[in-house]
């Protein structure tokens, strides 16, 4: 079975396990911290459980570096998973959070080869395979053309979740010279909306997404047209050490790029 179809039937049923739970009280029982640092919750864990099982059932054994699990050896390539990206949101009920997957080739974000993100509050489904493009229920996103006169009316995504007052205040001329921002607290499903060109850029300059919030929508803005930046500027790359954190800009344009970069001191 291909690769990228396990990851589809995995996040399907995460989708089919956790939609009755999410803003219950099972959804925010804390069972202690994960990997990753965060306390895991029950929708975490079922969520994983999931993916873990649905695995098993294919016989699929590639190193899993989860959000909960850590690390998990196996043979066959690297899956980085984030069975529930926006925890908050699920355990509050606000139906704004994702599963993630990707499968990588190598220890690289670079070798993502397949990637699947399910919308666990809409069930759309975001999948991309490298070089194949990026879809959404099947259907490819297309871009666009896109126009330096669009400058003006940008919408920016970003994440400032326990940021720095030194870093915000370096962001508070990124919000002002746009009209529009948004931050709905699940990054990699705010990546998939820059994919569908619902968002125009979206930034995260805390140093604090891991790898496995980032791999899955990694690919499928990329195959959607977009760039994934660093903070110096080169295209965006990591290993796949699941507390790694990172900072990134991820543009549709290189316009939008050019005109943060040129004025924010964050990234000087």
């Amino acid at each position: 079975m291909p690769v990228l179809d396990i990851l589809k039937e995995a996040a399907i049923e995460v989708l089919n396990q956790t939609k009755l739970i999410a803003g219950t009280e099972k959804a925010s029982t804390k069972f202690g911290k994960g990997a990753g640092g965060d306390i895991s919750t029950g929708i975490d864990l079922v969520a994983e459980r999931a993916v873990l099982d649905t695995l098993k059932k294919h016989n699929f054994k590639p190193t899993i570096l989860g959000e909960e699990c850590g690390i998990i050896q196996g043979n066959s390539g690297y899956l980085v998973m984030d069975a529930i990206d926006g925890t908050t949101n699920a355990i509050r009920g606000i139906p704004f959070y994702c599963c993630s997957l990707a499968f990588a080739s190598e220890y690289r974000l670079s070798a993502v080869t397949d990637a699947v993100i399910m919308d666990l509050g809409s069930g759309d489904l975001y999948t991309s395979s490298r070089n194949k493009g990026a879809f959404m229920n099947g259907k490819k996103l297309e871009l666009g053309q896109w126009s330096e006169m669009e400058l003006q009316n940008i919408v920016l995504g970003m994440n400032i979740s326990g940021v720095s007052h030194e870093i915000l205040n370096k962001l508070s001329c990124v919000l002002s010279m746009f009209k529009h921002a948004r931050h709905f607290g699940a990054n990699a499903l705010e990546l998939c909306y820059l994919a569908r060109g619902l968002l125009d850029v979206y930034l995260d300059v805390r140093n604090k997404i891991r790898i496995t919030d980032m791999a899955a929508a990694y690919l499928v803005v990329k195959e959607a047209g977009c760039k994934v930046y660093s903070m110096n500027g080169q295209m965006l790359d990591s290993d796949l050490t699941p507390n790694n954190t990172l900072s990134f800009i991820a543009v549709r344009s290189d316009a939008i790029f050019k005109k943060i970069t040129s004025e924010v001191s964050v990234f000087k």
